[in-house]
């Protein structure tokens, strides 16, 4: 059974994904076409999805986190604290799930999340660079600013590009749970989810 997490990020935010993508399909129509209407909810499209990545990798950090804490079965009067301390300086409460902040969380979790994601799926490389991409727009939509090398000049977001982060973002999340599984596994001999 996968984490609630991976529930979640098939359910709840699919849902909200999806609301997005049907109002791009309302304002511009499914055909094939220059729709200039749309390049708003694109924008909105890949902003929403980088926020309901972020909260996925955000919610499966904490729970295994959780796991972490019922197989320690720290003492009531200590619990928080070892909680609080799992979770100090967590990127992801503060940044966008980049690679890096990704890697450094769950790396306090002794997951070297991106070495085990690449041995489970060579597609690995593939899913970090779209995600590296995915937040680099995040971050020039939010803040406004398309002067980044790293866009290439380019300006307007294409909704065929923000399928393929979605899909990407899919994979990933669904490979992440396998990993984060495996791995807390690994450490505490008993299955989280």
């Amino acid at each position: 059974m996968p984490s609630i997490s991976y529930r979640r990020w098939r359910t709840t935010r699919a849902r909200a994904l999806d609301e997005i993508a049907e109002a791009h399909a309302a304002v511009g129509g499914s055909a094939r076409g220059r729709r200039y209407t749309t390049q708003q909810i694109n924008r909105a499209y890949a902003v929403l999805l980088a926020a309901q990545f972020q909260g996925f990798c955000r919610d499966l950090h904490s729970e295994c986190i959780d796991h972490l804490l019922s197989v320690i079965a720290p003492p009531a009067a200590l619990y928080s604290l070892v909680q609080r301390e799992f979770i100090r300086g967590r990127q992801l409460d503060r940044g966008n799930a980049q690679p890096n902040s990704l890697a450094y969380d769950f790396r306090r979790l002794d997951i070297q999340i991106w070495d085990v994601l690449g041995r489970v799926d060579r597609a690995a490389g593939s899913w970090r660079d779209d995600l590296e991409e995915l937040n680099e727009w995040r971050n020039a939509i939010a803040h406004q600013d398309f002067t980044s090398a790293k866009l290439g000049g380019i300006i307007n977001l294409r909704l065929s590009r923000v399928k393929r982060w979605r899909t990407s973002c899919n994979r990933l999340a669904r490979a992440m749970d396998e990993v984060a599984r495996q791995e807390m596994m690994r450490l505490t001999g008993a299955s989280p989810w």
